[in-house]
Parts: C-alpha cells; sequence; structure tokens
C-alpha cells in the first residue's frame, strides 16, 4: 500500500509539473539560477565545505549545465534532497535536475516518467564493517544488522543477494547517510551497505578509517546519472551533452588550462573546434551559445579532471578510474560524436 501511495503520489506531481516542464530552458534563462538536486551530503560527492559552499563531483555536474546555460557557474541553487524526496521534487518541478548519485532503472525512467542523461559514475553495491567483526565476504554475514538507506535500491538488491545466497539479516532503515554512519558508528548496525563510491567516501570521513573494511563483493550494477522529467527533450538534451562534452573533452584533451587557447581559433581537429563552437552550429541547435561547452568545461574541467579533483586516488576517498576510464583505456566511459 505504501509502495502504491508513493507511486500515486509521483504521477500527480509528474502531471502537475508537466506544463513547466515543457519549457526548463527557458525557465531557467529567465530565472537566472539553475535548481539542482544533490544528496544531503556525500563527501567527494556533495557536500557544503566549511564555508558553506557545495562542492563534489555531482556538484560538479550542476555547475557544468549552469556555466552552458547562464554563462555562471556559481548560478546554482543546491537543493539536498534524501532518496525518499529526490524523484518527488524533481516530478513537481521543485528542481530542474537531479545529480545525486542515482541509480538509473527500467522504473524509474518508465514507470516514474524520468529521464536519464547519461552515466557519470558506473558504480555497484558493496558493503563496509568494522574491521573487529572478523570478516573478510559478505556471505559471513548471516544474522546480521544491516543499516540501509530506504527508497533506494540497496534496498532490493540487499534483499536479492541474501536470499539467493541463503543468509538472513536485520535492516536497520536510515533516510540518509549521515544517518547511517552515526547509526554505523554507534554500533546500530554490524553493516552499512550502499553505493561502494559511497562507502568509501563514507569511510573516508571517519576518524580512524582502517578500523573499517569494504568486503570485496560487489552485489549489483549501479549507474548513477544526472535525471531530468520526460516530456522535455529539448533540456534532457543541454543536461544530457553537458555531461558528454565534460567526458569528450578528457577524451580529446581539452582541459581547464589549454581551453582558453584551443578555443580561440579554430585547431587541426574537427571535433574539437565543434565541441568548441569554433566551427558548426552546435551551440544554437541546444538552444544555447556558440560557447557553452567551452564554459561548461572551464566551470571545474573535463571529466578527469573533476573525478581526481573529487573522489581520486590522490583524494582522502581514493577511488582508482576503474570503469569510470576512458574507452581508449579499458573502462566504459564514452561520448557519442560531437557532429
Amino acid at each position: 500500500m505504501k509502495k502504491t501511495a508513493f507511486y500515486g503520489a509521483l504521477t500527480v506531481a509528474g502531471f502537475a509539473a508537466s506544463m513547466a516542464s515543457a519549457a526548463t530552458l527557458d525557465d531557467v534563462k529567465e530565472r537566472g539560477v539553475l535548481n539542482c538536486g544533490v544528496s544531503t551530503g556525500l563527501v567527494g560527492f556533495a557536500s557544503p565545505n566549511a564555508n558553506g559552499v557545495w562542492e563534489g563531483f555531482d556538484v560538479g555536474v550542476c555547475r557544468a549545465v549552469a556555466a552552458a546555460v547562464l554563462g555562471d557557474a556559481e548560478a546554482v541553487e543546491f537543493v539536498p534532497l534524501t532518496t525518499k524526496t529526490r524523484f518527488t521534487a524533481l516530478s513537481a518541478g521543485e528542481v530542474d535536475m537531479l545529480s545525486r548519485n542515482t541509480t538509473w532503472t527500467f522504473s524509474r525512467d518508465v514507470d516514474l516518467k524520468l529521464e536519464f542523461t547519461g552515466i557519470n559514475y558506473y558504480d555497484g553495491q558493496g558493503f563496509m564493517v568494522p574491521r573487529d567483526l572478523g570478516v573478510s565476504s559478505a556471505k559471513e554475514l548471516d544474522g546480521a544488522t544491516v543499516c540501509i538507506q530506504t527508497g533506494t535500491t540497496t534496498e532490493l538488491n540487499l534483499a536479492d543477494y541474501f536470499r539467493s545466497n541463503n543468509i538472513s539479516y536485520e535492516p536497520v532503515p536510515i533516510e540518509t547517510n549521515a544517518e547511517a554512519q552515526q547509526q554505523y558508528l554507534a554500533g546500530a548496525c554490524d553493516v552499512y551497505t550502499t553505493d561502494a563510491s559511497a562507502l568509501a567516501a563514507t569511510r573516508a570521513s571517519f576518524e580512524a578509517p582502517g578500523d573499517h573494511i569494504v568486503l570485496p563483493e560487489i552485489v549489483s550494477k549501479e549507474p548513477l546519472g544526472p535525471l531530468v522529467r520526460h516530456g522535455d527533450s529539448d533540456w534532457g538534451d543541454v543536461v544530457r551533452w553537458t555531461l558528454n562534452a565534460l567526458i569528450a573533452a578528457e577524451e580529446l584533451g581539452v582541459t581547464s588550462a589549454n581551453i582558453e587557447e584551443l578555443a580561440a581559433a579554430p585547431t587541426g581537429n574537427p571535433e574539437v573546434n565543434r565541441l568548441l563552437g569554433t566551427e558548426g552550429e552546435l551551440g544554437a541547435m541546444l538552444g544555447l551559445d556558440a560557447n557553452w561547452a567551452v564554459m561548461a568545461i572551464s566551470a571545474g574541467g573535463n571529466y578527469a579532471e573533476l573525478f581526481e579533483k573529487n573522489i581520486g586516488e590522490n583524494t582522502p576517498i581514493g577511488l582508482a578510474r576503474g570503469l569510470n576510464a576512458q574507452w581508449t583505456d579499458g573502462g566504459l566511459l564514452y561520448s557519442p560524436p560531437f557532429r
């Protein structure tokens, strides 16, 4: 019954926002600010710093879109949303897009009428436990208490994994990563399960990260990416191709350090020229200025720069590129051609 009511509420919200969603690009331009839904706080992905300024990998996508549309990476209102409120807020038009470590699934795309505009992080669900629990595999967690965020794909994945391995668990429902961290450290649960990237970010924030381990099992596919409402293809194209611009820039060797020089005049690479607006009319096709991608990339750098600055191996989070490497480096990252 609760699930039915939840989906019903989203459907009503979707109808209520349908007229507005058909002109999101115009609304954002007129408003002069992008309303971007983000996590309530996940270090490395989306969290305010000591000065209250939002930072992180997902935040960088919001800023890139704002720069592409408005010419100003600071013209963003960050709206922190829980796993329960994120979809309703988007469907109701309270935010223009989500960039909030959200998994692309069939039901979210088709049933909730949400449009994923690409994948900015290929992830999978993992398990974190205290080192002194003495386990080395998730298959040893029979009877464990597990902290799990409600309203997420991890709930279903957890049930599937334990059932398929004929082991039991006791769920400890939580709503935010901050609450999960508090409960886990207080001993209210033996295990915290969520996307492996989020586990790394959470573990890095502990006073003694070495006292906790992430078990080797990855039990799901979690393709994370930004999303918008159905019914506004023009706005979906803007968000989609902004993300693609960041990915393509890395492949093409366009960085925040050399972009000004490369955008000053046509280069010997036609695709770089089309990307940066010195050749062709790609910006006009999106309803944006010719230098839209220049602004997006300049906001925080290309994909690699955003990754390394916020979550890469030289940060406390310490994530390797792995599946998120370029296709030319054995990863899955790949942008369609700019032509």
